[in-house]
């Protein structure tokens, strides 16, 4: 297979699994475009996990190429318990008791695998299976059970899923596994973890005070799934540092018809706050099982690109699919095509004369010089963007900007280089000279010249510190590439 000429803007999660551990397809994925690995704690072991990131770990220091990982907390997720003879087939109309049990013994019983959630039910209340394709309606209940009418049938079968669309749980957002998982991810230097059946903002925080008390400083991904996160979206949104559109559960515990429109609503919230957002469950799903997607898969990864996604995720298309590299090329290949339409706000802003107002702070003197760089770029038709940075944070802004030229993130920060491989437009840089150094620029151009994102001629645009004590991001230069593989000054901009 061929790889890339050039990466995307749009960054590609792949899930990691049977079908894709080895060290030549992690490598050969990353190759093919994959910029973050996730890891699902909800498969697996977390010694199949720890096996798999050293193997990812081999593989970007092999290729010089900043990879992050994600770390997936399964969550609290309600299942059906136990059934006596595995399935139990559920009629139109029938009544079916769901009862405290562990095990489910009696014809017409099911149990569950969280208990409590009965007395949260209410008479009226919706109870989903097999991820929707059956609904029972609550009828009555009791101390020992809920009593439930049939209204949509089908065969439900030991541990598919439960859910209770439109109930209260009494529910928290991390058992004692997801615990367990954070602790192991904090130890093993894990990049972001993802969150799962956010509700609300205190679930956020729980999840840091107790990432922060075991020092680390994973970014959160909060994974927007229940109704009731959708309640309080941007208050969730303000507290994570980042975003999944978990469309899997969200379009069972929400009314499926509705799952675009709230695809929509999540990534503008996170475009409003300035958080990464990821787009992800069954984008590619046929792509398991065939070499080629449907139209309409196509056409979803696209819509996600025009949206605004920063990312978009593959799960058991390469994590257990038949096809995980070829699966990872054509999501590449769907994000460049998407990208050639896409429209870039930060340009537009820019052309529309829009100014912020910005204090004296160091944020806001970063935050003023990166959207300006952006627009220098833009009006000057540079083919690069350059940003030297410790932390990742000036990148994001300029990634949020969406000025549609790529962007070159350097750091001598190894974290802040995986953190980057998230954000949309930016591609991290590793060793590179120190951001004062002379040889930065000669360093970037002969990397762009050699990766074709470059030719003599063109344009490019740097924003760095000065080097002054307690400055921020506060210096832009402009500088054209000869024919010498170097860089000559053409004008320098002090913010």
């Amino acid at each position: 297979m061929s790889f890339p000429i050039r990466p995307s803007q749009t960054k590609i999660v792949a899930t990691l699994g049977p079908a894709c551990e080895s060290p030549e397809m992690i490598r050969d994925m990353i190759l093919a475009g994959v910029d973050v690995f996730r890891l699902n704690a909800a498969h697996g072991t977390l010694d199949d996990h720890q096996r798999r990131l050293q193997t990812v770990r081999q593989a970007e220091a092999e290729l010089r190429r900043p990879v992050a990982v994600l770390l997936d907390l399964a969550g609290p997720k309600i299942r059906v318990g136990n059934i006596s003879g595995g399935s139990l087939e559920c009629h139109l109309n029938d009544v079916v008791r769901i009862v405290k049990d562990s095990t489910a013994l009696n014809p017409g019983e099911l149990s569950t695998t969280f208990p409590p959630i009965l007395d949260d039910l209410e008479v009226g209340n919706r109870v989903l299976l097999a991820d929707g394709l059956i609904e029972l309606k609550v009828i009555g209940k009791s101390a020992e059970a809920v009593e439930c009418r049939v209204v949509q049938p089908g065969i439900v079968r030991s541990r598919q899923g439960m859910h209770v669309p439109g109930a209260r749980l009494r529910v928290r957002a991390m058992d004692d596994a997801d615990f367990v998982a954070a602790e192991w991810a904090a130890r093993n230097g894990i990049d972001f973890v993802g969150l799962s059946f956010v509700r609300t903002a205190k679930d956020i925080r729980e999840l840091r005070d107790h990432l922060r008390g075991r020092n680390s400083e994973a970014h959160i991904i909060a994974k927007i799934e229940k109704a009731e996160a959708l309640d309080c979206l941007d208050e969730i949104v303000s507290a994570a540092d980042g975003v999944m559109v978990a469309r899997g559960d969200l379009g069972v515990e929400t009314d499926i018809a509705r799952l675009a429109v709230a695809q929509k609503e999540i990534v503008r919230a996170a475009k409003r706050h300035r958080r990464p957002v990821i787009v992800a469950t069954q984008m590619l799903d046929s792509m398991q099982h065939s070499p080629l997607p449907t139209r309409a898969e196509v056409t979803d990864v696209a819509n996600a690109v025009l949206d605004g996604a920063d990312a978009c995720m593959l799960s058991g298309e390469t994590a257990i699919g038949r096809f995980p590299l070829e699966s990872v090329a054509m999501m590449h290949r769907i994000a460049l095509a998407a990208e050639e339409y896409a429209s870039f706000p930060g340009r537009e802003a820019h052309r529309s004369d829009e100014r912020n107002v910005f204090g004296g702070s160091d944020d806001s003197i970063s935050e003023s010089a990166a959207l300006h760089a952006g627009w220098i770029a833009a009006e000057l038709n540079a083919k690069l963007l350059i940003v030297a940075t410790h932390s990742g944070k000036t990148a994001l802004r300029i990634s949020t900007h969406r000025f549609g030229m790529p962007t070159v993130g350097i750091s001598a920060n190894p974290t802040a280089l995986r953190r980057m491989a998230l954000y949309w437009g930016i591609i991290p840089l590793p060793q590179a000279p120190a951001a004062e150094s002379d040889q930065l620029l000669r360093f970037v151009v002969q990397w762009g010249l050699k990766e074709k994102l470059l030719h003599a001629g063109d344009l490019v645009v740097t924003i760095h510190g000065t080097g002054f004590p307690g400055t921020a991001h506060n210096g832009i230069l402009v500088q054209r590439v000869n024919d010498s593989s170097q860089a000559q000054d053409l004008e320098e901009s002090r913010a």
